[in-house]
């Protein structure tokens, strides 16, 4: 059965849709049809699906369970909801996360965390995200984390967030809050210069 090949976008559509150079595109094009440590084989079409991209992901957390985390960051990048990451999509996210303004990186964030798309983020939605967070880092971490951290992280989340009390952080009351803190603020400046 012949394996149907993706073919991406032209580079000069991406490169007017994206912060990177073709240079740049053509490197991130490579790595991605042939992630490390996985060889070709494992992505022959030039798309990933959610399995091979929670086993990419696994290598960079192997003290972990990064499998849930994985779950929600696929999620993110599938725009589409197709149920595959392209190249495309790669890099339109890529782009947003290392070269976006910091609006655009707070709207990626927001819907990373807004698991089901309705424009709110639950405390549910958050703990279900910061408990993914605490197993991707593992058990050995240190200081050693306490049981309740992901829901005290919750708590301190809301408390910042909730302006108006009403139990949701919507996108207006999360911006907002990112951008008074300071160190959000400087985590958003982290990778800017990556590629």
């Amino acid at each position: 059965m012949a394996t149907v090949r993706h073919r991406p976008e032209a580079l000069e559509l991406l490169e007017a849709q994206s912060k990177f150079t073709k240079k740049e595109l053509q490197i991130l094009y490579r790595g991605f049809k042939n992630p490390w440590p996985l060889s070709l084989r494992e992505c022959p079409s030039g798309v990933v699906n959610e399995d091979t991209f929670k086993e990419i992901y696994s290598q960079f957390f192997p003290q972990g369970d990064s499998t849930t985390y994985a779950h929600f960051l696929f999620n993110a990048f599938d725009t589409d909801h197709n149920g595959a990451v392209s190249f495309e999509d790669f890099i339109k996210g890529l782009s947003i996360l290392l070269r976006g303004t910091v609006q655009e990186k707070l709207n990626w964030a927001f819907n990373l965390y807004d698991i089901n798309k309705d424009g709110y983020i639950t405390k549910e939605e958050m703990l279900d995200i910061m408990k993914a967070i605490y197993d991707m880092m593992g058990k050995c971490t240190y200081p050693v984390l306490k049981e309740d951290a992901p829901r005290q992280h919750v708590e301190t989340f809301f408390q910042k967030m909730d302006k108006n009390k009403d139990g949701v952080v919507t996108i207006d009351e999360f911006i907002e809050s990112c951008q008074k803190d300071e160190n959000i603020m400087r985590s958003m400046q982290l990778f800017e210069n990556v590629i």
